[in-house]
């Protein structure tokens, strides 16, 4: 299914996560702050829905919760991790990235 509008709230957060450099990651949260007016649970609800369009190529693997952890489970969360050691993104032992190496700063 292919959706022809995002609100202007989403399209704002798809432009930040799309300046996240490759091998950095970012929080729902430090995103929300970003743009304003949302919070990291609404960065969250944007990104999955763009599972519902073809319009961009947004690199959603590159947010992760505020522990350093991926939220997502099953096979996403899988894809996830894949998607970021490619981009030479580490995880510890307990599956947590170091935000000081590889945090986004803005």
């Amino acid at each position: 299914m292919k959706t022809e509008h995002h609100s202007t709230l989403h399209q704002r957060i798809f432009d930040l996560v799309e300046a996240i450099p490759a091998g950095k990651v970012a929080t729902y949260g430090q995103i929300g702050a970003i743009v304003g007016g949302c919070s990291g649970r609404i960065v969250g609800f944007a990104l999955a829905s763009l599972r519902y369009t073809e319009d961009r190529q947004v690199p959603w693997q590159r947010v992760i919760n505020r522990q350093g952890k991926i939220s997502l489970t099953g096979p996403d969360a899988a894809l996830q991790r894949a998607l970021l050691e490619d981009e030479g993104v580490r995880f510890d032992t307990e599956g947590v990235i170091d935000l000081a190496e590889f945090g986004w700063k803005t």
